[in-house]
């Protein structure tokens, strides 16, 4: 997966569909998720339908999913047998 140039920023990859596209963002449980957000963010601004934030589970429990329901965002999280699990919505 390479990256993708969004605006000011840079997300990790993207999924590609018939007529619509979505923007992931990986953060392990120690990188800084605000920044993720924003990441994800910019690429809502930049044409991109849909964004996913992926992260360890552990960490995906603990975000508000408040800024996943207002902004339309996807929160997936990744458990320690590597199976990923749709955290929000």
């Amino acid at each position: 997966m390479n990256h993708v140039k969004v605006g000011n920023a840079a997300v990790d990859g993207e999924v590609l569909g018939v007529g619509w596209k979505m923007a992931v963002e990986i953060k392990s449980g120690h990188d800084d998720i605000v920044r993720g957000l924003g990441q994800i963010a910019e690429a809502k601004a930049f044409g991109y339908q849909s964004a996913a934030l992926v992260t360890s589970l552990r960490s995906a429990k603990r975000i508000d999913p408040q800024i996943f329901n207002k902004l339309g965002f996807v929160l997936l999280g990744v458990d320690s047998r590597g199976h990923l699990h749709q955290v929000y919505p």
